[in-house]
């Protein structure tokens, strides 16, 4: 895979003890340089009209001056410092490097991967929240439809929490599907297997809360019985995966049971549905607080598209599973 990166995105301080902390980016480095040949590419920061075409300007200017009064707590998760602002809009820049670096035919062993910091999916269109300022796969997906380069965006959430950001952003909009898979009941408590969208954007969010416990099998099992046919149905130019490590077996905030070999399993799965639906695909980082498995959830990713083949999970999945999956393509018509 090609890797976006960039320094600025460590200046993002917030502080001690915080798990959202720029040890992350450099824990990916780490485990990438110990068995792979990486290519990075650093990207023009978004701009703020950018940014702004997701978000409210009211919202963007209150943070600007935020930052520039030296930051603080904007509430009790989501911390900035005098790095913050600079930190956003790059790592937003580099979300739409990913997506324009897809859609000009970026693929197989090229394909895109952003590694910014802070990350994006739980901002709404007027606030921070959840460790996130910018909705930078929200950013991206907009600038390629101001662009002209795409029509149709999907965006496919495998964080163990539920982006309430991506999803307030395109709620009422046909032209970007946001699916989900999540945790059901962890923070921030939205994502209801009944919210579908309003309006033109009705069908185009499809969100599957699993129960804690849930393992490769019952991921695996979710693509391919509802997030593959949605996104088939939708059929999108380009596909962005909000790719969050946390839903690893052992990370410290979740109690979702995911092997790295499954973050294998699911790409593959993502990569073949985005390859039947004719769509370009990248990816966006976003959570993760294990460094280590952290760092062996993206080293999965890179693998995968570098050739390895994923071994398969023998499991079989959860009954709870089955059934909300069964719920879910009966709401969507699946």
């Amino acid at each position: 895979m090609r890797f976006g990166y960039s320094e600025r995105c460590l200046a993002h301080d917030t502080g001690e003890r915080h798990p959202e902390n720029p040890d992350r980016l450099r824990a990916i480095r780490r485990g990438l340089a110990k068995r792979h040949s990486v290519e990075y590419t650093d990207a023009d920061p978004a701009t703020k009209d950018e940014v702004a075409a997701v978000h409210d300007e009211a919202y963007v200017d209150e943070l600007e001056a935020f930052v520039d009064d030296g930051g603080g707590s904007w509430d009790p998760d989501t911390v900035a410092s005098e790095g913050t602002w600079d930190a956003a809009l790059s790592a937003a820049g580099l979300a739409q490097w990913a997506a324009r670096t897809a859609l000009n035919g970026s693929n197989g062993r090229d394909t895109p991967f952003s590694i910014g910091r802070p990350p994006g999916h739980h901002a709404v269109r007027d606030d921070a929240m959840g460790f996130c300022f910018f909705n930078n796969a929200a950013v991206a997906a907009q600038t390629v439809l101001d662009d002209g380069t795409a029509d149709r965006v999907a965006i496919f959430d495998w964080d163990v929490h539920h982006g309430n950001g991506t999803q307030d952003i395109f709620y009422d909009r046909g032209d970007v599907l946001y699916a989900s898979i999540h945790e059901d009941g962890l923070y921030p408590d939205t994502g209801d297997i009944d919210e579908t969208g309003n309006g033109e954007g009705e069908n185009a969010t499809v969100n599957l809360p699993l129960a804690a416990g849930a393992g490769d099998a019952d991921y695996c099992y979710a693509i391919d019985e509802a997030i593959a046919p949605a996104l088939t149905r939708f059929d999108p130019d380009l596909v962005i995966v909000s790719a969050g490590f946390d839903a690893h077996r052992h990370d410290p905030i979740s109690r979702m049971r995911v092997s790295s070999e499954g973050y294998a399993l699911m790409t593959d799965q993502i990569r073949t549905a985005a390859d039947e639906a004719g769509a370009a695909d990248a990816y966006v980082l976003e959570g993760g607080y294990g460094l280590d498995t952290l760092a062996e959830g993206v080293s999965m990713v890179h693998e995968t598209y570098d050739g390895r083949t994923p071994v398969a999970d023998d499991g079989e999945p959860d009954a709870k599973t089955e059934s909300r999956v069964d719920e879910l393509r009966s709401l969507l018509d699946l």
